[in-house]
């Protein structure tokens, strides 16, 4: 007689955290936090090495805070149909900003409205190339 049940398998299904993997997500951020500071006028870059570390210090705080800001924000997600996650991604923007700017870099966002329109379009350029990525492996 077969048993049926929930399995829940802990291989393979979670993200992919190999070097190529971490890399590339680390240049599509680098590409839509600079392409935000090109676009968004309260967005400021200095110099390619605080791109860089903003970059790296924006991926930390991603992959730190945003689990945590997501939880507890659930009923606020849920409740604007996900509008509330451009707020909650604004916000880790602006966290970004400041950490870097206490660290003397130059990497600047000037207020709510500049953080939230450089979160929507570090967010478009990282859904346009995931989806050209995925695209490209289900083809081979």
């Amino acid at each position: 007689m077969r048993e049926r049940g929930v399995f829940i398998r802990l291989d393979g299904g979670g993200p992919d955290w190999s070097w190529e993997t971490l890399a590339l997500r680390f240049a599509i951020n680098l590409l839509g936090l600079w392409l935000a500071s090109e676009i968004v006028p309260g967005i400021e870059v200095g110099d390619w090495q605080s791109l860089l570390a903003g970059t790296a210090i924006f991926a930390i705080v991603n992959m730190l805070l945003r689990p945590l800001a997501y939880f507890l924000s659930c009923c606020l997600i849920l409740a604007t149909f996900g509008f509330f996650v451009l707020v909650v991604n604004a916000l880790l923007l602006a966290f970004t900003a400041w950490v870097s700017g206490s660290l003397g870099l130059a990497f600047e966002v000037d207020g709510f409205w500049s953080a939230f329109f450089g979160a929507l379009i570090i967010s478009v350029v990282s859904l346009t190339a995931n989806v050209l990525v995925r695209t490209r492996g289900r083809r081979m």
